[in-house]
């Protein structure tokens, strides 16, 4: 557990010396931002469910920049014959990464709260929404980070990874819609849809089948991610 924090630790120094998370975070908020100035500046509704779709939405353009050095830049390095030679395991090595995008996707989602504080000067928010809505955001982008965690350990150009991480969760994203052309597979496909899964916790409720589809989504992407490396290892 120690070298997993390790490992976690030297990854947050890495987010906060690239200039790569600045420019992920200014996006994130400026976009953000400018949605929320859109939906409720000029409709005067106090409804904090418009700020889940808008900001889940950028997650697809902002979390394969945030995590596509996560290994890739590992791999472009060399880094990588020193970390598969140490004594760190390979599942030490991943979920310490993981767990800083993790820390990342958390201040992503507290800053966002800046959106309910100003909507709650103008009349009362709904308690449970609001925080249902906040775990939604949470799950749907840790879920999201391991896609893209993913999609670094495929490759050693930064570039290529975030391009790859990107097509994964817009094919994620899009399934939802894809469904609904199917007809009958419809069904099937929304239970995969992390857009689907998010509806209940938008309206308040927390559904523990839709809280596992985002764990189990996690956790097959680091679960991939290890294999990738192990792999790697062995060659």
């Amino acid at each position: 557990m120690r070298r997993t924090w390790a490992i976690c630790k030297k990854e947050l120094q890495m987010y906060f010396y690239s200039p790569v998370a600045y420019v992920a975070f200014a996006l994130y908020f400026v976009i953000s931002g400018f949605f929320f100035s859109s939906n409720f500046i000029y409709s005067q509704v106090v409804d904090v469910r418009m700020l889940s779709g808008n900001t889940t939405l950028i997650f697809l353009f902002v979390i394969p920049l945030l995590t596509m050095r996560l290994v890739s830049d590992e791999l472009r390095q060399g880094t990588d014959e020193l970390l598969l030679t140490s004594p760190t395991s390979i599942g030490e090595i991943i979920i310490g990464k993981y767990l800083s995008a993790l820390i990342v996707q958390f201040m992503l989602v507290a800053g966002s709260l800046l959106y309910p504080f100003i909507m709650s000067r103008y009349g009362e928010l709904d308690q449970p929404v609001l925080w249902m809505m906040m775990l939604s955001m949470f799950l749907t982008g840790a879920a999201m980070m391991a896609v893209g965690l993913f999609a670094s350990s495929l490759s050693a150009h930064q570039m290529v990874a975030a391009i790859a991480g990107f097509a994964m969760l817009l094919i994620l994203w899009l399934i939802d819609w894809l469904g609904d052309t199917m007809g009958k597979g419809r069904e099937l496909f929304a239970k995969f849809s992390i857009v689907g899964r998010g509806r209940n916790f938008d309206k308040g409720i927390l559904d523990f089948s839709d809280f596992l589809f985002f764990v189990m989504l996690a956790a097959v992407f680091v679960l991939l991610s290890i294999q990738i490396l192990e792999r790697k290892r062995l060659r």
